[in-house]
């Protein structure tokens, strides 16, 4: 059973809830109960091992703990005598046994049921005669490791959780990350890494601040597993919402992670892994979300803290806290000397360029520019999230660049590398495929400079696409066809993207057009700025600010002057400007001899003689 096939059975629980439920309130009862029957397969074969150890260790008088772990085979437990299947037989006791049997698993199966709210779910179900149906429902489903596998029960699971945020009408910053855009930014994340990461027994750490139900955490150990069997991926992050925390929790429990590991809450409030460092991290932070609801906190830590906590480089816009996600990666990146770390972030356009200099936004890009941290950007299709059609961009950050890349970014347009689905999900309408996500991989692992070329037949419909860089040879152009290229990917160094804006006073002059002499202090004999007339211009860090005055400004004001008091630095990424191709009209005779042609159409529809 592959997980549409999974899921579509699981969504038709829905036609009992019809009625007693809201369409919304849906997932709360065929979320939890999808795990509990995952937990309970993946239990079943060794059930009588750990009853049988529970009795010998509870006679003994010992904790029976670390022992129920050992017997069951998992990192969880359950010590009732019953299981889904066996409750089924009790039907006027179907609530109180399901109760019982929920409260018998470990602790950390508890909390995800507890997170769930899963008692008060079973107690409106019994009320409304439906609990004995949903449990049968469910009984009916085989869900052990053997039938479907981690890798399609996260698929399931990601279905479901779809599907429900779109009944619940969540905004669109709410979104799900798509399975190929996390294989894209693991691939980018592992791809320098293949020689270490296939050495026998290496372990490394990957970390999500905004986890979700572990969709990225589980890609990325998916890859490790498919390189290196042998190495092992010790799996951290953090999730605010309720359910998505529970799932994701279910989930690094079936993959015998430490589920401590995964924690509850607020990370921009309350950083639940204080003071840890990792190897890898990823992440799909909320787009556009404000941060109103943690302002007193996260402006205590920067003001308090500086660049001894997490927000030291600047605050953006209380409107947009994506770049706070940022920042706190930025804390938790393991340092340079004991390896270094890499990580790789999901944002919308804004933090690209949104804020002038001397802004929170501005910054932020100045600390991650002047410190070397931004490895490459990509541009991704539209119509790639199910809950958002904005154009966005992942961001690759590291502090152990290779050589070759010191001092540089790499952006990549990877907008025009899509397939269109055959059915849309949302508002999702086009996904990568494996070709479009190894010629990313390819672009960034190469790190070179290239060209799409698209190739047009005489009609000027697109026969062909190649990615072409100065070892490729460039496709022919058919007969009466040509081939359009445009950059693909291309190569600055850090100091592109910064500025200077200074401040250019001009001469206040009275009435008789004197110029107005300062008479007390510093200003004194000196002549003063005319408010009027002061305006700001922008000069790239790369040039001299006196040539730039010289060249740009005096030939037209000869009696200004800069204001050095008032020069900010700035930093912007304006990615789409350094993509833009020029592209001439046609020539007007052409364009003049199709407006004839449309006009003789027309007379001759009208039956009046063509002029």
């Amino acid at each position: 059973m592959n997980h549409q096939n999974l899921s579509s059975f699981i969504w038709s629980v829905a036609d009992l809830l019809r009625g007693d439920y809201k369409q919304s309130d849906y997932g709360k009862v065929i979320l939890p109960f999808t795990v509990l029957r995952r937990l309970d397969c993946v239990l079943e074969p060794t059930k009588a091992k750990v009853l049988a150890e529970f009795a010998a260790k509870k006679k003994a008088g010992l904790n029976p703990d670390p022992f129920l772990l050992r017997a069951s085979g998992q990192s969880f437990y359950n010590t009732s005598d019953l299981d889904l299947r066996k409750l089924m037989g009790d039907q006027d006791h179907v609530s109180q046994n399901l109760y019982a049997y929920v409260q018998a698993f470990s602790p950390a199966v508890r909390d995800i049921f507890d997170r769930f709210s899963f008692s008060t779910q079973i107690d409106k179900l019994a009320k409304s005669g439906l609990l004995y149906l949903v449990t049968e429902k469910f009984v009916g489903i085989d869900l052990h490791p053997e039938t479907i596998d981690n890798h399609e029960m996260g698929l399931a699971f990601e279905e479901l959780i779809r599907k429900f945020a779109e009944l619940s009408n969540e905004t669109a910053g709410e979104h799900f990350t798509p399975r190929e855009v996390i294989r894209l930014m693991v691939n980018l994340l592992f791809v320098e890494d293949d020689d270490v990461l296939s050495k026998p027994g290496v372990v490394r750490t990957i970390y999500d601040p905004t986890a979700g139900t572990g969709g990225m955490l589980s890609v990325a150990g998916e890859h490790l597993a498919a390189l290196n069997p042998l190495a092992r991926l010790t799996m951290f992050g953090q999730e605010l919402n309720d359910e998505s925390y529970a799932i994701c929790k279910a989930d690094m429990l079936i993959k015998g992670q430490d589920v401590a590991n995964i924690v509850h809450g607020n990370t921009l409030s309350a950083d639940g892994h204080p003071g840890a460092k990792f190897d890898y991290m990823l992440s799909n932070p909320p787009f556009g979300v404000d941060w109103k609801k943690v302002e007193k906190e996260v402006r205590k830590e920067h003001e308090s803290q500086g660049f001894n906590g997490r927000f030291g480089p600047g605050l953006p816009r209380v409107s947009d806290g994506s770049l706070l996600f940022l920042l706190h990666l930025l804390s938790k990146m393991r340092p340079a000397q004991e390896g270094g770390c890499r990580f790789g972030i999901v944002l919308h356009g804004s933090p690209l360029f949104t804020g002038a200099a001397g802004s929170g936004e501005s910054g932020i890009r100045r600390y991650l520019l002047e410190n070397d941290l931004i490895e490459a950007i990509i541009e991704l299709p539209d119509d790639m999230f199910y809950n958002t059609d904005i154009s966005t961009y992942v961001w690759i950050v590291s502090n152990r660049k290779s050589t070759e890349r010191k001092g540089h970014v790499q952006l990549i347009d990877a907008s025009s590398l899509w397939r269109e689905m055959r059915k849309s999900l949302g508002s999702k309408r086009k996904e990568l495929s494996e070709d479009d996500i190894a010629t990313i991989a390819k672009l960034f692992g190469g790190f070179v400079e290239a060209q799409l070329a698209t190739v047009f037949d005489a009609g000027g419909k697109k026969v062909a696409e190649k990615v072409v860089d100065q070892a490729t040879k460039r496709p022919g152009a058919p007969a009466g066809g040509r081939v359009k290229l445009t950059p693909i990917s291309r190569i600055f160094s850090n100091e592109t993207f910064g500025y200077r804006v200074i401040t250019v006073e001009r001469p206040l002059r009275d009435g008789s057009g004197e110029i107005v002499l300062g008479t007390k202090g510093k200003q004194k004999g000196k002549p003063q700025a005319d408010a009027s007339l002061r305006e700001t211009e922008d000069v790239p860090l790369s040039e001299d600010v006196a040539t730039y005055f010289e060249r740009e400004v005096l030939p037209y004001a000869p009696n200004a002057w800069i204001d050095e008091g008032k020069t900010k630095i700035g930093f912007e990424i304006p990615f789409n400007r350094h993509f833009y191709v020029f592209e001439p009209p046609r020539p007007l005779s052409e364009i003049d001899a199709d407006l004839k042609d449309v006009k003789d159409r027309i007379f001759t529809l009208m039956g009046a003689p063509t002029k």
